[in-house]
């Protein structure tokens, strides 16, 4: 939508010369993307707390699984809940609630005497991961302008990697300096109010979203915001086209689930849950969450696996930097089919490796060699791209609710592979856990080659009428 909105409005609006309106908006940006901070720190910071997590609070598998993959169950629900209240409230308010929700969820996390109550803080931390990840793009989306809205926006998705590389760092700077202390996990954890404190203290002092004030009928507070962020000449003829954009946004909210009984529409939700729940079915969130445990399982000892687990944070910002300046280069399916092809080669290579190596240094490095190359390229090319297709291939009536469907199945299918995955590798083993990874792998390409359409160069016109002919 981005790129047809920037070919169609922004020739008739004034240029946005810089200045300090150009400052302004780039002060905005940061502190706005705190909430993508958040959300890559706490779904991070487990990954090397859960060794000393496990002592501490005598957890089994099992119970690891739930109290790690809580949190993304309340995302899930956190993520349908956002959107609404930010509709309902605004989205700088709902970011303050948000900001508000993670320092209580951190601090009652850090607090916790028993499994039990960490798993119900980890729910309630789960509900500001998944409301930040509704709220924070669309803010950032409708207060930048038209032409600047990708790159914006796009700061979003590289903070929530660069918070989880940063719990990466963290865990393993405390970890070698107070590895000893059985409390070290809650220090972990600890970390991650500081940018909540941030973000909420940012927050006070930033404007709404000029799109949602117009949707108010706020018109003189929508003006005044977009003279914050644009020049005088640009914020008054920009005006106009805010008016245009809250209708479109009206209008994209009259699609629901009655519309389901339309056998196109369901069979473009079909291709969305498919693309979200095949996302999560690479894997990569259970390297993320589990990494440290992995590696330790794969041969390191607790201070190597953690300090080497730096590297799957460090490969994934890489990756996710890689994949945005591909992404408008290349075809989807191709990347799509480029990026499993790569993801299921490395897992066959992990499996193979934990199987047919003996225990020793080689089995170690060789398995996090595998392990970093697949992070890297999971988010250099599946990771960006599911984002992406979700925004391209629904009809603009149907797009908030077709798109809340299958963030929901995402998170779901996320919140799954996180409870499973140490029962299983308990069970099974690494080897036998990375085949399954690779045969969901060889179905997501059989997937994308039978179900999924190309999107790239052309417009959502195109596409929906093509959806039409092509899915009655």
């Amino acid at each position: 939508m981005a790129s047809d909105l920037t070919r169609t409005t922004a020739p008739s609006l004034p240029a946005d010369a810089p200045g300090r309106h150009s400052h302004r908006l780039g002060i905005i940006a940061v502190v706005a993307t705190f909430g993508g901070l958040l959300f890559g720190y706490d779904t991070g910071v487990i990954n090397g707390a859960l060794e000393p997590l496990k002592e501490d609070l005598q957890l089994t598998s099992f119970t690891e699984g739930l109290v790690v993959s809580i949190l993304i169950f309340g995302a899930a629900i956190g993520a349908l809940i956002g959107g609404r209240m930010s509709d309902r409230f605004g989205r700088r308010h709902n970011i303050l609630v948000l900001a508000i929700i993670f320092m209580i969820g951190t601090l009652g996390c850090v607090l916790s005497p028993t499994w039990e109550v960490l798993a119900l803080f980890r729910f309630i931390l789960g509900l500001a991961v998944g409301g930040a990840s509704a709220t924070v793009p669309v803010y950032l989306s409708e207060i930048s302008p038209t032409e600047r809205r990708g790159s914006v926006v796009s700061r979003n998705e590289v903070m929530i990697v660069v918070g989880q590389f940063a719990a990466f760092v963290i865990n393993a700077i405390i970890f070698n300096i107070w590895g000893e202390n059985e409390n070290v996990w809650r220090f972990m954890l600890l970390v991650a109010v500081i940018p909540a404190i941030f973000l909420f203290a940012g927050m006070l002092r930033m404007p709404e979203s000029p799109r949602w004030l117009m949707s108010q009928d706020r018109h003189d507070e929508a003006l005044a915001v977009l003279l914050q962020v644009r020049s005088p000449e640009r914020a008054r003829a920009e005006l106009e086209e805010v008016r245009a954009l809250a209708e479109e946004e009206k209008l994209s909210q009259t699609g629901g689930a009655a519309d389901l009984s339309v056998k196109w529409i369901r069979r473009l939700i079909f291709i969305g849950v498919g693309l979200g729940v095949f996302q999560q079915a690479t894997g990569i969130n259970s390297v993320m969450y589990y990494g440290t445990q992995l590696l330790g399982d794969a041969g390191f000892s607790s201070n190597a696996a953690i300090v080497a687990n730096t590297l799957n944070g460090l490969f994934s910002v890489l990756g996710v930097l890689t994949g945005v300046a591909l992404i408008n280069r290349i075809d989807r399916r191709k990347m799509l089919i480029g990026g499993f092809t790569l993801t299921t080669t490395f897992h066959v290579l992990v499996g193979l490796s934990a199987f047919l190596l003996p225990d020793g240094t080689l089995k170690a490095y060789l398995i996090l060699t595998f392990v970093v190359l697949f992070v890297f390229s999971m988010q250099a090319t599946i990771g960006p791209l599911v984002w992406l297709m979700l925004s391209e291939i629904f009809p603009l009536k149907i797009r908030s609710f077709a798109i809340g469907v299958c963030i929901f199945a995402l998170w779901i299918a996320n919140a799954v592979v996180a409870l499973l995955f140490p029962p299983v590798v308990a069970a099974l083993g690494i080897g036998a856990t990375f085949f399954i990874f690779a045969g969901l792998g060889v179905l997501a390409l059989v997937f994308i080659k039978t179900q999924v359409p190309e999107t790239r160069g052309r417009s959502l016109e195109e596409l929906e009428d093509q959806f039409r002919r092509d899915y009655s």
